[in-house]
C-alpha cells in the first residue's frame, strides 16, 4: 500500500461533481475503471473528501481508494497510486456521505417536508492537498451538466444561475446514519441557521416558496433580519408578506429601516393601510417618510438634461467617431449616442463601446438598438429608479407620445438624489 505525503497534483482550483463522475481512473498508465462516486466526511464547516469509489468492468468489485492515493485529478483522467488492488476491494463506511448517491437529485430546503429546489451538481474545491465541498448547484446549467450536456451548460451560464448556488454551510444532510441509501434523505436549511444567511440570499430563497412557506420562514426571523430581508424581496412578495403581518409587526420592521426603505415598502400598500401604519410610527420618522414618498411621485422631466449627443441615422461609424470628441464637450451624457431624425424623433441608441467596435463603413442605423427603453414626461421618480435598477442603464431618454426626444435622465443624478432623499 502506498500512502506518501506528496498529495494530488492540482490541475484546477475547483471541480463540478458531474464533470468528474464517469472519468476514467488510471493505474500505471492503464485504465482500471471509472469514478462512480466521491465520499466525504463532515469536518467543520466544509466536508472533506475521504475516498473515491471506482467502478470496474466485467463484474469486478468496486474499489474504495483513499484521497491520499489520488495523484492526478482532472475531468479527463484520474491517476491513482496503489500497490495491491485487492486491498481496496471493500465497502464504504456507513458514516460517510456519498455525494452522487446521497446528495444529487435530492430536495433543498425541507421545512416540514416541503421543498423548493433540487441539487443538480456539487462544487468541490482544492485547498492544501484536500478536496472540500463548497456549494450545491440548483441551477438550470447544473441540470444540464447532470444529464451530460456540460458543453451546453457552459454556453448558457448566466448571472441568474449564480443565484442558484447555495453554500454548503447552509445545507446539511439529516443527522441519522445514512447507510445504504433508501431514497429518503433530504437536505435541510435549519431554522436556527436562518440568521446566518445574508438578506439578499434569503430573499432569493423566500421568493421561490409559496406564500404559506414564505410567511412561515419570515416569521422565524428577528426584527432586524426580517427588516433587511423584506427590503430585498420583489414588490409582489413584499406586498403579500406585509399584508399577512399585523400592524404592530409592520411598525417594528419599518422602525428598523431608513426612511427611504420604509417609503419603498409602504409604496406597495393601499393608501388606507399606509395611513394607519404611519399613525403608529414615530412622528419624526413619519415626516421623513412622507417627504420621500412625495418626492418619489415627482415628474421625472424635472431631472432631465438636454446635454446629450444626437446623430442622424445615415452618419457612418467612422464619421461618428471623428465627431464624437467635439460633440461630447460640455455634454452630461456621453456614453450613449441618440439617433434621431431631422424632427428629433428618437430612432435608436448606440452605446459608445458598440461604436468603437463596429466596422467603419457601417451606418449608425445599422448598429443602433431600435427597441429603446424610455420614459414619458409624466413618469415619476420612482418609476425611473425602477427602470434603472431593472435594466442597469446609465441614462434613459424621455420622449413624448410622438416619440420626439425631450431629454435624458442620467442615473448618476438619481443615484445622488436617492442617497439624499430616499435614504
Amino acid at each position: 500500500m502506498v500512502n506518501d505525503t506528496q498529495g494530488v497534483t492540482p490541475q484546477q482550483e475547483s471541480y463540478m461533481l458531474n464533470d468528474l463522475i464517469g472519468t476514467k481512473v488510471l493505474l500505471h498508465g492503464k485504465k482500471i475503471g471509472v469514478l462512480n462516486d466521491i465520499l466525504v466526511r463532515e469536518n467543520g464547516s466544509l466536508p472533506v473528501v475521504t475516498h473515491f469509489l471506482v467502478s470496474r468492468p466485467f463484474g469486478n468489485p468496486s474499489l474504495l481508494i483513499p484521497w491520499d492515493n489520488i495523484r492526478v485529478l482532472t475531468v479527463d483522467e484520474i491517476v491513482v497510486n496503489i500497490l495491491d488492488i485487492k486491498e481496496y476491494e471493500r465497502e464504504p463506511d456507513i458514516s460517510l456521505i456519498k455525494l452522487k448517491d446521497h446528495i444529487l437529485d435530492k430536495k433543498v430546503l425541507d421545512i416540514e417536508d416541503r421543498d423548493i429546489d433540487v441539487v443538480y451538481d456539487i462544487r468541490l474545491v482544492s485547498l492544501n492537498n484536500q478536496l472540500l465541498i463548497s456549494d450545491v448547484d440548483t441551477s438550470k446549467t447544473g441540470l444540464l451538466r447532470r444529464v451530460g450536456l456540460g458543453w451546453l451548460a457552459n454556453k448558457l451560464s448566466n448571472s441568474t444561475d449564480k443565484n442558484k448556488i447555495i453554500s454548503w454551510k447552509y445545507i446539511q444532510p439529516l443527522s441519522a446514519p445514512l447507510g445504504r441509501f433508501k431514497g429518503d434523505v433530504r437536505l435541510n436549511i435549519f431554522k436556527e441557521r436562518l440568521a446566518e444567511i445574508h438578506p439578499v440570499d434569503l430573499a432569493d430563497i423566500l421568493e421561490e416558496l409559496d406564500f404559506k412557506q414564505r410567511a412561515e420562514i419570515f416569521g422565524e426571523l428577528d426584527t432586524q433580519k426580517a427588516s433587511d430581508t423584506l427590503e430585498e424581496i420583489d414588490p409582489k412578495s413584499q406586498r403579500e408578506l406585509v399584508a399577512s403581518l399585523n400592524k404592530e409587526r409592520i411598525v417594528q420592521l419599518l422602525t428598523h429601516m431608513t426612511a427611504g426603505q420604509a417609503a419603498d415598502i409602504l409604496s406597495v400598500l393601499p393608501y388606507s393601510e399606509v395611513r394607519i401604519i404611519l399613525h403608529l410610527l414615530d412622528k419624526q420618522h413619519v415626516h421623513k417618510i412622507k417627504s420621500i414618498m412625495n418626492k418619489q411621485e415627482e415628474d421625472i422631466e424635472n431631472y432631465a438634461t438636454s446635454r446629450f449627443i444626437k446623430f442622424p441615422p445615415d452618419m457612418s461609424v467612422e464619421e461618428a467617431r471623428n465627431k464624437y470628441y467635439q460633440a461630447a464637450k460640455d455634454k452630461k451624457v456621453v456614453m450613449y449616442l441618440y439617433i434621431t431624425d431631422d424632427k428629433d424623433k428618437l430612432l435608436g441608441v448606440v452605446d459608445i463601446k458598440r461604436l468603437l467596435r463596429a466596422a467603419r463603413h457601417k451606418k449608425l442605423k445599422d448598429i443602433e438598438v431600435s427597441n429603446v427603453i424610455s420614459l414619458t414626461p409624466k413618469s415619476t421618480l420612482r418609476q425611473a429608479l425602477h427602470l434603472f435598477e431593472r435594466y442597469d442603464y446609465r441614462a434613459i431618454p424621455i420622449v413624448d407620445r410622438y416619440g420626439t426626444m425631450l431629454g435624458v435622465v442620467p442615473y448618476r443624478d438619481l443615484k445622488r438624489l436617492k442617497h439624499r432623499f430616499l435614504e
